[in-house]
């Protein structure tokens, strides 16, 4: 502070107009401003990392980077990469969704069985599939938003629930491919471009990444999500359904999973009470991985996608170095374990 001559003689005590805030932000140490950087563009490091990995595992093995092995990893994300963007949208508002997977696996044996057991033509079937799906992403959201009980005790319950009603449902037997009409597998359908094979599911899963990245950024829908996240009590005084929120979210999200679930009927040209045990903490991990807080409030679906091609790309990498799967897992797990301790490094950034 300085002092200056006031009208009557006195002094008056004046401001500082020297430049302290530039003079403290050149004081940071690098680190602190790696934070900053990350702290306003939470997708820069899983993008470092998924370069990274890339160049690493192209390096360990010479068929890593050839057009085959590329549109197989994208082939193998896709189911993940979807469950994962419902599961995105219920971490942003601060909970989590420990029955994804159950609920993916249910909607495809619904499918299947309606198609193929009552005689509903293919494409009704499916439409019954995704009803259903939604729903049962919107009993979660019920139980969350009515009854007030925590998401992860919400969704371990449904979890047990969906995939017990599975095993009912199915008898335990997968339905083949053969035997449902061709809409049930058509996701797994490839065409070419230039040496890559893609499939129909992958192109699906682009195109709703792309929709819900234009949600989240530029609706009013999307903004009240991360206000949710971020502080609900403040969201709520600010004049925001929150309750309307969170249940909207968790719909999605079933819809979301249901998407998947058609996704994965024809990466496996079956629909199968057996699989998607690992889909659950799967989606998790691509979340975190991603950039997206488990805190809430801060993320980007994009980042779930890169979350969810770094999953892929570690998993071919280390399968195509001879790596034993044991090992997979651990270094999945180690990822994991390092994303979230990199996100609440970034989330102690000073403003």
């Amino acid at each position: 502070m300085a002092n200056d001559a006031s009208p009557g003689g006195g002094t008056a005590t004046v401001p500082d107009t020297g430049a302290t805030g530039f003079e403290e932000r050149r004081t940071e140490s690098p680190l602190q401003r790696i934070q900053h950087v990350l702290h306003a563009n939470p997708i820069l490091g899983p993008l470092a990392v998924l370069v990274l990995a890339i160049i690493v595992f192209s390096i360990v093995s010479g068929r890593f980077l050839s057009a085959a092995n590329l549109g197989l990893v994208l082939a193998q994300v896709t189911v993940i990469a979807v469950l994962a963007l419902g599961q995105t949208l219920i971490i942003l508002t601060a909970g989590i969704d420990l029955s994804a997977g159950a609920i993916a696996v249910f909607s495809s044996i619904l499918m299947a069985n309606i198609a193929t057991d009552l005689g509903v033509p293919g494409a009704l079937a499916l439409i019954i599939g995704l009803v259903l799906g939604t729903a049962m992403g919107a009993i979660n959201g019920l139980l969350v938003t009515r009854l007030k009980l925590p998401p992860f005790i919400v969704t371990l319950g449904t979890l047990s629930i969906f995939f017990s009603l599975n095993s009912v449902v199915s008898q335990s037997e997968t339905v083949r491919g053969t035997d449902m009409p061709s809409i049930m597998t058509w996701t797994g359908n490839t065409f070419g471009i230039g040496g890559f094979r893609i499939t129909y599911g992958s192109i699906i899963m682009l195109l709703l990444f792309a929709v819900f990245w234009y949600a989240l950024a530029n609706t009013a829908w999307g903004r009240h999500v991360y206000a949710t996240g971020d502080d609900i009590e403040a969201a709520r005084l600010a004049g925001i359904r929150t309750g309307h929120v969170l249940f909207s979210v968790y719909t999605v999200a079933g819809l979301l999973y249901a998407i998947g679930a058609w996704i994965l009927m024809g990466r496996l040209a079956s629909a199968s009470p057996n699989v998607g045990v690992e889909y659950n903490l799967d989606s998790i991990t691509a979340v975190v991985l991603g950039g997206t807080s488990l805190f809430g409030g801060r993320g980007l679906v994009l980042g779930t996608l890169v979350g969810a091609l770094i999953v892929g790309v570690f998993r071919n990498g280390l399968q195509l170095g001879g790596v034993d799967v044991v090992w997979q897992g651990c270094a999945i797990g180690l990822l994991v374990l390092v994303a979230v301790s990199i996100d609440q490094w970034i989330r102690k950034v000073k403003a």
